[in-house]
């Protein structure tokens, strides 16, 4: 299995995603530049973190016209496997892969550890892990408040693209678990053919136990479990 890491300026958190590839996972990476053409034969496509064009006019705004996410684009489009992380995740809403909107926070920007339960395991990205399961992982982030119509988030619920929520240490998804004002501690979603995740928390942050945890091993495994290997 192939995985392009999409490097735009402003990226932050790409050689942490390469990292979690090549090191944790044992797979074959390799960095996209925003102005590629070519996937170069990726066969999963990650988004990551950090501060894309420096985040002017709004978070993921600018970075959706890179001719890159044209060929993100297709390969979703084609069923290919997208994991947008934090701004990752606010490029793919903007871009249309995933539905919502990433806003401000209801408070300030926040740098912390969360918990967040898994929601589905029918997802690329889910599948190694258990519907229930806790998972605890970092977020930083100034605009990751997931927002949507009622109508909207109704459907989100109906067919089950709700992937994470925010949660406590009992696995409740109160007022007080949620960091950002997310609308129903959603913390991320899946496109309805469930090979697009968004997420705000970084599963690439936490890959070792000496980092504080490494639950976010879980979400890399599920790609051998999608691609059977």
């Amino acid at each position: 299995m192939k995985v392009g890491i999409v490097r735009f300026p402003g990226s932050n958190c790409d050689e942490d995603a390469l990292h979690a590839v090549v090191d944790f996972l044992g797979e074959t990476a390799v960095m996209l530049w925003h102005k590629d053409h070519d996937l170069h034969g990726a066969d999963v496509v990650i988004l990551p973190g950090g501060f894309s064009y420096g985040d002017y006019l709004r978070a993921g705004a600018i970075a959706r016209f890179s001719p890159i996410m044209q060929e993100v684009a297709a390969h979703a489009a084609h069923g290919g496997p997208v994991i947008g992380i934090c701004n990752g995740f606010q490029i793919a809403c903007e871009a249309g892969l995933l539905p919502g909107a990433l806003l401000r926070n209801a408070g300030s920007y926040v740098s912390m550890p969360v918990i967040i339960r898994t929601e589905r395991t029918d997802t690329s990205f889910t599948g190694a892990s258990s519907v229930g399961q806790l998972l605890r992982m970092p977020i930083a982030h100034g605009e990751g408040r997931f927002t949507a119509d009622e109508a909207t988030l109704d459907q989100l619920e109906a067919n089950g693209q709700i992937v994470f929520r925010y949660v406590d240490a009992h696995g409740n998804a109160t007022p007080e678990s949620n960091p950002n004002g997310a609308m129903r501690n959603i913390a991320g979603v899946t496109n309805v053919g469930r090979n697009v995740v968004g997420l705000m928390p970084h599963p690439e942050r936490a890959m070792d136990r000496a980092l504080g945890s490494q639950d976010g091993v879980v979400l890399f495994e599920s790609l051998l479990v999608a691609a059977n290997v």
